[in-house]
């Protein structure tokens, strides 16, 4: 296969994959306006469903130029062979080795890209998230996060970038078991300390203060045998009005993270609800179940890899005009993206079905009227969309639309 017809395919590759997006955003746009299930229309009052509705309107707007620009821009990049430019210019001031480079390579894509995108990241910030009252971060704040943001993508880019590179030259055909190896144990390294290493970096975690709320989380921890030393409160008003909370971890490392705008906006049945359903994702095994679907296609993507690499036309057909490893990575993660998003959906699928699970065993270890209102009080307080289009909600959802957890909730109270 010659670099014309391999560049053919990587462009077809890119437009199918962002006219499916164009295609099933659309269907979601149009469905903002479909009747709103019953069981969820005391959620907004007129004005809050107006506002909710202008909101989601204009964030679909937004992400449809933002993403319609970084396509034309990535097909305008492999067309012109700017890659095969990057590369040549990187070569000649690096020095002669295969590591240096391609680790330049990457990083320069990683903060052009960033930059190109960062006038957009700033406009949704400052200007969209500011305009519906939910964003509560300063001008500094963005930039240190960006600082940070840089920091980090070095060296965590370094530990798995530097080792693959390396094993690809040693083991030009067995690499991908050895660097199977090396990103499985990085995942499960930070899977387990994720809340201690990395959020710390940009968020405050503390212990739940004394009083009902810890006294009401203690008494159903001791009842479904969690510790309660493993819960803590993350300041996400420093960022966000958004409400969340997630679990993170396994054995003495794992967490449940409640951020504070939901403790000032929930009551303490329903933060006991939601303790619950993080809990249940603990109990029902769903964070060990997703590590291990995350190693396997890690594998199976390594493996296929590297069946990709080492062939010159690959470099040939980004613009490169000698045959190096990182121009053919960057073209295998292209390609790879059909694959990609066909896991990504089975991957929904579960997550949706565990969500499902982690609801069930909230209500069967606790109530099922507080969990109801909490999760109505959090769509309402983050302007979620009631009415998904399914198409879209298959495709991009890690979680149920709402109306289909309540009915499951009913159906299994």
């Amino acid at each position: 296969m010659n670099s014309e017809l391999i560049l053919l395919i990587i462009l077809f590759v890119i437009a199918v994959n962002y006219l499916l997006d164009l295609f099933s955003g659309f269907l979601n746009y149009r469905s903002f306006n479909d009747e709103i299930p019953s069981n969820v229309r005391d959620i907004y009052n007129t004005d809050e469903y107006e506002k909710s509705q202008k909101y989601k309107k204009e964030n679909f707007k937004f992400n449809l130029f933002v993403s319609s620009y970084s396509f034309i821009i990535l097909v305008t990049v492999l067309y012109a062979g700017y890659f095969g430019v990057l590369d040549s210019t990187i070569r000649n001031y690096t020095l002669e080795n295969e590591i240096s480079p391609s680790v330049l390579f990457f990083f320069s894509i990683y903060l052009i890209n960033d930059i190109v995108l960062l006038p957009f990241q700033f406009y949704r910030v400052f200007v969209i998230e500011q305009k519906y009252g939910f964003n509560t971060m300063s001008l500094n704040t963005f930039i240190i996060d960006k600082l940070k943001g840089y920091l980090l993508t070095v060296i965590v880019g370094l530990v798995i970038i530097v080792p693959l590179l390396i094993l690809i030259l040693l083991f030009s055909q067995s690499f991908w078991i050895y660097s199977w190896l090396l990103l499985s144990f990085f995942m499960i390294f930070l899977n387990m300390f994720y809340t201690s290493l990395i959020v710390p970096l940009f968020n405050k975690l503390t212990p739940i203060d004394d009083g009902d709320l810890k006294d009401s989380l203690n008494s159903y921890a001791k009842k479904v045998g969690f510790s309660l030393s493993n819960i803590f409160v993350i300041n996400g008003s420093k960022r966000s009005n958004k409400a969340n909370a997630f679990f993170t971890g396994f054995g003495k490392n794992k967490k449940i993270v409640l951020y504070d705008t939901l403790i000032k906006n929930h009551t303490v049945d329903e933060l006991v609800a939601v303790l619950a359903h993080e809990v249940g994702h603990y109990k029902l095994r769903h964070v060990i179940s997703n590590l291990v679907i995350s190693i396997a296609t890690t594998g199976f993507m390594l493996f296929l890899m590297s069946k990709f690499l080492f062939n010159s036309e690959v470099s040939y057909a980004l613009g490169g005009n000698v045959s190096f490893r990182h121009l053919e990575i960057l073209a295998f993660f292209i390609l790879y993206t059909p694959i990609s998003r066909f896991i990504n959906i089975l991957v929904f699928i579960k997550s949706r079905k565990n969500e499902y699970e982690a609801d069930n065993f909230a209500i069967s270890t606790f109530k099922k009227s507080p969990l109801v209102s909490a999760l109505k009080k959090l769509s309402r307080d983050n302007l979620t969309n009631l009415t998904p289009h399914p198409l879209f909600e298959f495709i991009n959802y890690s979680h149920p639309s709402l109306s289909k957890r309540l009915i499951s909730i009913e159906l299994n109270s």
